[in-house]
């Protein structure tokens, strides 16, 4: 195993690039740095190429880097995890959809406001960003609507969500030819929503052949162009309830919504904290009496 005071200091000058800098951010003597350096190397082989100007990584440099960091998220999580053993109380993170966020967020605040100590950390994010969130273990957990398949990735089912197409309230919409001449009203999952329901309503039509003639990333007002008939949307029924006109929008085949699954995700290499457990389960008891 290699000295985490060597690996402190290579990690230091990759991030300060010169070793000046480096032994500064570490209280120590540069002349400390550079022998902690080559006992890298003399193991490793060359990490670094050594320019006037600062240090460059070779490729051996990259590796040793992305070591160090694994080395450094497996000490974090076994810290959590060993002060984690008793309590509830700490800090749980977690990222969604805007949409999801909607129905769970509230939730969420109840749950912090009934466990003294816990302070849950929620943020909106596009499915795509969750994912990339949750791999970068900045966040304990997210929700996604499309099960990844990544090994690196623990994945549950969560809830079901149900989405639905909805319309100006005065719009007649018999076809597909009324949602051409309606247009789309996208938001940051949008395509991804409408391009599923639309597949399944509408065999063989794209969404690419609809104009779009809005857009916001504010879920809580996605559905007010569509509420003024300046198109229409696909978005899921919590979100569609939760906004306030619903006497000018409405839900085109309300009886034919296509119902999908989440799927909670978390790093596979190590379990959930026993707080975010909690907040979990919790969620799953408050969802199911929706």
């Amino acid at each position: 195993m290699l000295n985490p005071a060597w690996l402190r200091s290579f990690t230091t000058l990759a991030a300060e690039g010169t070793f000046t800098r480096a032994a500064e951010a570490l209280e120590v003597t540069q002349a400390a740095v550079s022998q902690h350096i080559r006992q890298l190397e003399t193991q490793l082989g060359p990490l670094l190429i050594r320019r006037p100007r600062g240090v460059e990584l070779t490729p051996a440099g990259h590796a040793l880097l992305a070591y160090s960091e694994e080395v450094a998220r497996a000490g974090r999580c076994l810290a959590s995890r060993l002060s984690d053993a008793d309590a509830l109380d700490g800090v749980v993170s977690i990222i969604t959809p805007g949409s999801v966020g909607l129905s769970t967020y509230p939730k969420l605040l109840d749950i912090q406001r009934e466990t003294p100590g816990l302070v849950i950390r929620h943020r909106f994010a596009p499915e795509e960003d969750v994912l990339q969130a949750v791999l970068d273990n900045r966040f304990d957990m997210g929700i996604v609507s499309r099960r990844p398949d990544d090994e690196r990735l623990a994945v549950e089912r969560f809830c079901e969500e149900a989405l639905e197409l909805v319309v100006p309230v005065e719009a007649v919409v018999s076809g597909w030819d009324d949602l051409l001449r309606l247009g789309f009203i996208d938001h940051p999952d949008g395509q991804s929503m409408a391009t599923r329901l639309l597949a399944r309503r509408y065999p063989g039509k794209r969404l690419g052949e609809v104009p779009v003639t809005g857009f916001t990333n504010q879920i809580a007002l996605i559905l007010e162009p569509v509420a003024r008939g300046l198109g229409f949307s696909v978005l899921p029924r919590h979100a569609r309830r939760a906004f306030a006109r619903q006497d000018a929008i409405r839900v085109l085949d309300a009886d034919r919504a296509v119902v999908e699954t989440l799927w909670l995700i978390h790093r596979a290499e190590w379990e959930l904290p026993r707080r975010a457990r909690h907040v979990v389960d919790e969620l799953h008891l408050r969802l199911a009496k929706d």
